[in-house]
């Protein structure tokens, strides 16, 4: 037996009975030693849950992925760094993780290990947290062994090794531990650290490992125009986009017409002189065939190896490190001598770190690394005498914010590891937050006082931790970001005051839903459909139950102002944003300029994020730089010439909203009020109403069905009107070589020449979509007669028979294309720009009033009159596989793309694109919160604007970019300064007059006033002249048309002002406190 193979025999998992008696008594030792939390079944081994992992999925691949579930992790040190080590891990969605620790939890664990609790003191910390670690995924396989019981065998039967707790090993045992990687290929170790507020990861995956994708973008892509024939030959791109390609990459090209040689370069052209809408091709194309038309050019991603150095070697010629704040570029081979500084004093100190706060031992510590340490490895040219001592006086400090942010980092890095997916980190990564401390560390501030904050209180103080206890913190969102806050802030003690002081209030108006499990790590599979805040409001009680906690289910916005009303902002310390969508967040930003709170904002986006500190009077605002919108297709593009699949599934997700929600919806208004709606109709009868009134007569009157036959043959037809009629018309008006009244051809790149599909029975594809839209249908008028059963509906074979036999019954009308159709061709045309749609001029309000009295007919005759007949709107649901929404939309999709010629997309692919599904994983939104966490300190110690951080990440590079946030800008008139966070206040109801005289006696005069939308005074309208004398409070409320809510006691207008040269200039919110 060969060593792999014997090696092999012996891990934790192998069930083969030949092996020979040494590997038997080895494996029996090392199983004696181990306790099992649960034994998963291998029947489906590597098998892909597709709903709970496709946000995971988004990210990586199934590739990837698929060498995820196969991988096997050992953790050593389950304090709280290795919690959120194997949280990440586990969540990721790995074979198997073995849990190692021998030591016992204390309470000063509990400042960052979310999983232990003060019954679990005096209890090993692996076996303490491995049945709430093994909840997180039922399809992992969690173990734990003591950490003395780990031998090469133990190692070797893992394919990375992570060590999160210095305290469990030495120096030397982790380059042993390394070394005995190194023997095999494919093996990984990292070494993670986090002392106080300072952190530290090591990773070596080897002498050669492969990179199969470096950052995880898709490839780029470009529709070419032209090809010269030269050397080196031009490619000339359409101009809708800009090429997006970088000198040298390597592109291959499909699609090509004439110029057919360049399809068959499979292994790709380097290209050079990139410019914005063409590049040269380094290669000589004189000889070859002449271009007619189309091509795609696709970006080749190569592989990349990469070849890392031993933990030995790289401590002593460590290289280059990763930087991650600018400000501190020499910062990261202070913090290596640190941690080698740290390892002598443990081998001088029986193991113990420096007193919290002792000035002497941070001299002696300071003495060290100057005069053996560094001297020995002479890592740095001069020892940073401050910043060594705050070191030694901080890291016995254990914080949830550091444990969030490593654990993210170094999840991702066990990820790498177990995948080739992302560029790994090469190969220490070192970061500090000294900027989070308090200014003053003192040692009778810093001693431990035997709470459960004791890690924290051991690196910022009592002082600091008396505060937190009493913040008002407002946690909007408690999703995935939400989850990890949560359990932060219930870490640091944030809000957990004696008596009830401090409160933190999470609001969010979501519930749990499948694919939530797999980053949103609070909740459980008995938690889906339940809020999402009552749910992570439970569990951060189990956390910690001193947090003083409120769970709401409201949407933050204009409309639950009286729920969040002025006393409920005034009363907050801060507001930290955990939101999935711009709009939410520039609401909660206005309210946070408004109130002159606090805002900690973040957000992610597959490896990605960002993190925006807004502090009033410091920073600006969230809003006041926004990303540039996405750009969309034309109307035409996605109605007549899509060119990519993107283009079909924004179509086919329209086209599904519009069948079964927003024209049916339109229905039940008209059904609900008919003749009220029948009134409005005719007093509006414009081409918009047409447009609703024809909605409904198709829902009521042309395509209503009653059997389950008449669904199929509605989706039949639906099927040959989209997929065969509309193309055969449209290639009639626009035959392949037609062209432009410029001369040149119409069908020229980015348009693609469609082709009919001819429906067939044998098609799954085309079976499929008739199935979909059917039950669909079914279930939109409530129709029973003839639908099978839900066990036959989910027996595809038999459902699909049964359809196959239905839609043969169908006659399907010969089409004739029609001289003379409008197709829209106008790029610039938006949708609901409406023209007479081929009516010949027939006035709308004729067509209204006679389709409503067909309508009227159906509602009394067929309808029997029946008052409480309404449809069943189908709203768009991606993420329940057993509705058949995205079966429709994938299918209406597919079929588009053959049209087109387009590659086709399988329904995962598709519910990524049309659910518009942001790629998210767990470990970037731990480091997120973990980063804004650290500035919370900053707020609370009320830090000056250098101090805090914004930053930008990506864990796929890796990448970090952090810099100070840009100062509000100031505005100043005479005497008077202020910002975005200004606000005027005037402690009165002043009329009209008195408010003019206000602005009068600063050398300002105002000529107009406004609240809102509704204009209260302004000095061109002579008519306004007769409010001068009125009460504003009074005005507002009658020319604004509103009442002010009783607990209201002030409003805001708005003034338009001029200096007394004439010059127009902003002034802030005007606040009339009139109660």
């Amino acid at each position: 037996m060969t060593g792999g193979a014997k090696r092999e025999a012996e891990s934790l998992n192998d069930s083969s009975k030949n092996h020979d008696d040494d590997a038997l008594k080895k494996k029996k030792k090392v199983e004696e030693n181990i306790v099992v939390v649960t034994t998963m079944s291998n029947t489906n081994e590597n098998k892909i849950d597709e709903d709970l992992h496709s946000r995971q999925l988004a990210v990586y691949g199934r590739e990837s992925f698929r060498k995820l579930v196969g991988a096997k992790v050992l953790i050593s040190g389950l304090n709280g760094l290795g919690a959120e080590v194997a949280k990440n891990v586990i969540l990721a969605g790995v074979k198997k993780v073995t849990l190692s620790d021998d030591c016992d939890a204390t309470m000063s664990d509990l400042a960052s290990q979310f999983y232990l609790t003060e019954e679990d003191c005096g209890k090993n910390r692996a076996e303490s947290c491995a049945a709430k670690l093994q909840e997180l995924n039922p399809a992992v396989e969690v173990v734990t062994v003591m950490t003395k019981d780990v031998t090469e065998d133990v190692l070797l039967a893992h394919d990375v090794v992570v060590v999160c707790d210095s305290s469990l090993h030495s120096q030397q045992d982790c380059e042993k531990w390394d070394e005995i990687l190194r023997k095999e290929k494919g093996k990984a170790f990292i070494k993670g650290d986090t002392k106080g507020v300072f952190g530290s990861v090591f990773c070596d995956f080897g002498d050669s490992f492969t990179v199969v994708d470096q950052d995880g973008e898709e490839p780029k892509t470009c529709i070419i125009a032209s090809i010269s024939n030269e050397h080196p030959a031009l490619v000339t791109c359409t101009d809708d986009e800009r090429v997006e390609l970088e000198e040298g990459d390597l592109v291959t090209f499909s699609e090509v017409k004439g110029m057919n040689e360049l399809n068959s370069i499979k292994e790709g052209v380097k290209i050079k002189s990139v410019k914005k809408h063409g590049f040269e091709l380094d290669i000589d194309a004189s000889k070859f065939s002449q271009y007619v038309g189309g091509g795609i050019a696709t970006q080749v991603k190569l592989p990349k190896e990469m070849k890392f150095k031993s933990f030995a070697d790289s401590l002593k010629e460590p290289g280059e490190f990763l930087l991650s704040d600018f400000a501190k570029m020499e910062r990261s081979p202070q913090i290596h001598l640190m941690f080698l500084t740290l390892e002598a004093w443990k081998s001088k100190n029986g193991g113990q770190l420096p007193q919290p706060g002792s000035d002497a031992d941070a001299a002696v510590f300071v003495a060290l690394a100057k005069d053996e340490v560094n001297a020995q490895y002479k890592s740095v040219e001069e020892v940073d005498e401050k910043l060594f001592a705050t070191f030694a006086k901080t890291c016995r400090g254990d914080i949830s914010p550091m444990a969030a942010m490593f654990g993210g980092i170094i999840g991702q890095e066990v990820v790498k590891a177990c995948t080739g997916k992302f560029t790994p980190l090469n190969q220490f990564f070192y970061f500090d937050s000294c900027e989070s401390l308090p200014e003053k560390l003192e040692e009778a501030d810093l001693k431990p006082t035997g709470s459960r904050y004791d890690g924290q209180i051991q690196c910022f103080g009592q002082a600091t931790q008396a505060i937190m206890e009493k913040q008002n913190v407002f946690l909007v969102g408690a999703g995935a970001l939400g989850c990890e806050f949560i359990k932060n802030l219930a870490l640091m003690g944030v809000s957990c005051g004696a008596s009830g002081e401090g409160k933190l209030t999470i609001t969010d108006d979501d519930i749990i839903e499948k694919s939530n499990l797999s980053r949103q790590f609070l909740f459980r599979d008995w938690d889906i459909k339940q809020p999402k805040s009552t749910c992570a409001t439970n569990a951060a009680k189990k956390i910690n139950s001193k947090l003083n906690v409120t769970a709401l289910q409201n949407r933050v916005s204009p409309d639950t102002e009286e729920v969040f009303d002025d006393e409920f902002w005034g009363g907050l310390d801060v507001v930290v944003n955990a939101l999935d969508n711009v709009n939410a967040r520039l609401y909660v930003d206005s309210r946070c300029v408004y109130f002159e709170k606090p805002l900690l904002e973040s957000g992610t986006l597959g490896t990605k994020c960002n993190t925006q500190m807004v502090v009033p009077h410091l920073t600006e605002n969230y809003g006041a730089s926004r990303d540039p919108p996405e750009k969309s297709a034309p109307m035409c593009t996605l109605h007549s010439f899509p060119h990519n699949i993107d283009h079909c599934l924004t179509w086919a997700r329209s086209e599904f909203e519009g069948l079964f929600e927003k024209s049916p919806a339109e229905a039940n208004a008209y059904l609900s009020k008919p003749d009220e709606y029948e009134s409005n109709a005719r007093a509006n009868a414009d081409a918009s109403m047409r447009e609703n009134v024809e909605k409904i007569s198709q829902c009521l009157i042309h395509t209503r069905c009653a059997t389950f036959q008449e669904c199929i043959n509605w989706a039949r037809l639906r099927f040959q009107e989209y997929f065969h009629d509309r193309v055969a018309q449209l290639t009639f008006t626009f035959p392949e070589d037609a062209v432009t009244s410029t001369g040149n051809a119409f069908w020229s790149a980015p348009k693609r020449f469609p082709k009919p599909v001819i429906f067939s029975e044998k098609d799954d594809g085309h079976v499929n979509l008739l199935k979909a839209m059917a039950i669909l249908k079914a279930e939109l008028h409530g129709v029973t007669v003839g639908v099978p059963s839900a066990e036959v509906r989910g027996d595809e074979k038999a459902m699909n028979k049964i359809v196959v036999e239905m839609a043969a019954k169908v006659e399907v009308p010969v089409f004739v294309p029609k001289d003379g159709v409008k197709i829209e061709t106008d790029p610039t045309k938006k949708e609901g720009d409406n023209d007479d749609n081929g009516m010949g001029g027939v006035e709308d309000d004729q067509i209204i009033d006679d389709l409503l009295t067909q309508l009227n007919n159906v509602r009394t005759s067929d309808l029997k009159g029946d008052a409480e007949y309404r449809l069943s709107v189908i709203e768009f649901e991606k993420d329940d596989d057993t509705n058949f929404h995205m079966e429709c939309i994938a299918g209406l999709s597919n079929m588009r793309a053959r049209n087109y010629d387009i590659a086709e997309v399988d329904k995962l692919q598709a519910k990524l694109i049309a659910g518009r599904i942001i790629p998210a994983i767990a470990t970037t939104t731990a480091m997120a919160t973990g980063l804004v966490c650290l500035e919370l300190y900053k707020v609370i110690h009320k830090a000056p604007l250098e101090s805090f951080r914004n930053t930008f990440a990506n864990l796929a590079l890796p990448l970090f970019a952090m810099a100070e946030p840009i100062a509000p800008k100031f505005q100043t008139y005479k005497d008077e300064k202020w910002s975005l966070w200004s606000r005027w206040i005037i402690e009165k109801d002043y009329t009209v007059r008195e408010l003019l005289k206000y602005f009068e006696d600063k050398e300002l005069e105002c000529y107009s006033v406004s609240y809102g939308p509704a204009l209260i005074y302004n000095a061109m309208f002579p008519r306004h002249k007769e409010r001068m004398d009125q009460k504003l409070s009074e005005l507002v409320q009658t020319v604004g048309k509103i009442t002010f809510p009783a607990k209201r006691k002030h409003f805001d207008l708005i003034a338009a002002t001029e200096t007394t040269e004439g010059e127009d200039i902003d002034v802030p919110l005007i606040s009339i406190v009139f109660r």
